[in-house]
C-alpha cells in the first residue's frame, strides 16, 4: 500500500532530519519493535478488512511500538494512527467503503464481514455522540448499511439453500498468503464436526506432512471436529509402507486429541475435494499439494506457510445444504 505524506514537519527539533527522510528515520527506529507484532498484525488485518501495512503505520506513528495506544486510539479519541484528521466515524466509513468494493467484486462473504465491522464501529460512535443532529444523521447511515448488509446476508443464504453459491480463487504461480488457515478459516464455523477429504495424492512424505498440517489446522480452529474421513489412492510402489505407517501415526495422534480418522483407499480416485458438514465444499485443482518446495531449510516459508510460494492452481468454493458423504 502507498500513501502520500509530506513527512515530519521541519519545526520538529527532536529529529535530525525532517520531511520524507524524517519519516523514514521514525520507521527505522520503530522497525525492531514492530517485528514482534508481525503475525498478529496480519491476522487482525485479515479479520477486520484492513491492509496490514496501515496497521503497522498506525502503531509506528502513534505509539512507536504500541505502548501508548488504547484500542488503536490516542488519548483524545480523535486520532487513529496516521489518519490524524480522521474521526472514528471516518474510520468506520472507510471499512464500509471496503465492504461496498468487495460486494461489487462479488466477494460477498468478505463484504458481509466488513459491513458488520463498520456498523459496529458506527454504533460505538453513536454511543459517544451528544449532538442530536449528528445522532440523527448517524442513525440514518447505520440504518442504510444495516439494510444493505441484511439484504446481502439473505442473498447469500438463498444461494446456499439453492446450492448455487460459487466462489473462485485463482492462486497465481509463486503467490504467497495461501496457508491452509488463510484459505479455509472463513468456512470453518463452530458447527463443523465432520470433514471429508478426497485427494488421490496423500502418499509421499511432503504430501503426508501437508495432510498433517491440514489436520492440525482443524484441531486448532474453534470448531469441534470429531471425525475426519480421508479417501486417497494406495501407493503400490516402494512408498507403500511409508504411506501406511505415516497415516497410522497421524490417526493415532488425532485419536489422542479426541478426533477419529477414517481411512479409505481407491484405485480409481481422481478428483480432489474437501467437504465440511456445515455445507461448504472446496475443490482445489492440485488438492492439498499446492505449495512449492522451500529454497532451503532456513528460508522464509519453511515454517510459516503464508510465506511459502505456491504452484498455480484454482480453488472453487460451493455451498450445498445437504452435504454428501464420500
Amino acid at each position: 500500500m502507498t500513501m502520500e505524506t509530506p513527512g515530519v514537519p521541519c519545526d520538529n527539533t527532536r529529529m535530525i532530519a525532517c520531511g520524507i527522510r524524517g519519516s523514514e528515520m521514525f520507521a527505522e527506529m520503530d522497525l525492531k519493535a514492530l517485528q514482534s507484532y508481525q503475525i498478529l498484525i496480519k491476522e487482525i488485518g485479515l479479520r477486520h478488512c484492513v491492509d496490514p501495512a496501515l496497521i503497522a503505520a498506525i502503531i509506528s506513528r502513534e505509539s512507536h511500538g504500541g505502548t501508548i495506544l488504547l484500542d488503536g486510539w490516542d488519548h483524545t479519541g480523535l486520532k487513529f494512527g496516521l489518519m490524524q484528521q480522521e474521526t472514528r466515524k471516518t474510520a468506520a466509513l472507510t471499512v464500509l467503503k471496503r465492504a461496498l468494493d468487495l460486494e461489487s467484486e462479488s466477494r460477498n462473504p468478505q463484504a458481509l464481514v466488513c459491513y458488520q465491522e463498520g456498523i459496529d464501529m458506527l454504533l460505538q460512535v453513536l454511543k459517544g455522540t451528544t449532538d442530536e443532529t449528528k445522532k440523527h444523521n448517524l442513525r440514518k447511515i447505520i440504518s442504510d448499511y444495516m439494510d444493505r448488509a441484511e439484504h446481502l446476508k439473505k442473498r447469500l443464504e438463498q444461494e446456499k439453500e439453492a446450492g448455487k453459491y460459487h466462489k473462485q480463487i485463482k492462486i497465481e504461480e509463486n503467490a504467497t498468503g495461501f496457508s491452509y488457515e488463510s484459505l479455509f478459516q472463513e468456512y470453518l464455523s463452530e458447527t463443523v464436526t465432520e470433514v471429508w477429504i478426497e485427494d488421490p495424492y496423500i502418499r509421499h512424505t511432503h504430501q503426508l506432512y501437508n495432510f498433517l498440517r491440514f489436520c492440525e489446522m482443524l484441531v486448532k480452529r474453534p470448531c469441534k471436529v470429531k471425525t475426519i474421513h480421508l479417501l486417497t489412492s494406495l501407493d503400490e510402489g516402494t512408498g507403500k509402507r511409508q504411506q501406511s505407517s505415516g497415516l497410522e501415526e497421524i490417526k493415532q495422534s488425532l485419536r489422542n486429541h479426541g478426533v477419529c480418522l477414517e481411512l479409505e483407499y481407491s484405485s480409481s480416485i481422481h478428483d480432489r475435494e474437501i467437504r465440511f458438514n456445515n455445507g461448504w465444499i472446496i475443490k482445489i485443482g492440485r488438492g492439498l499439494d499446492y505449495f512449492k518446495k522451500p529454497q532451503s531449510r532456513f528460508s522464509l516459508g519453511f515454517c510459516d506457510f503464508d510465506l511459502r510460494p505456491c504452484h498455480e492452481t484454482t480453488v472453487d468454493i460451493f455451498h450445498n445444504k445437504h452435504t454428501k458423504k464420500i
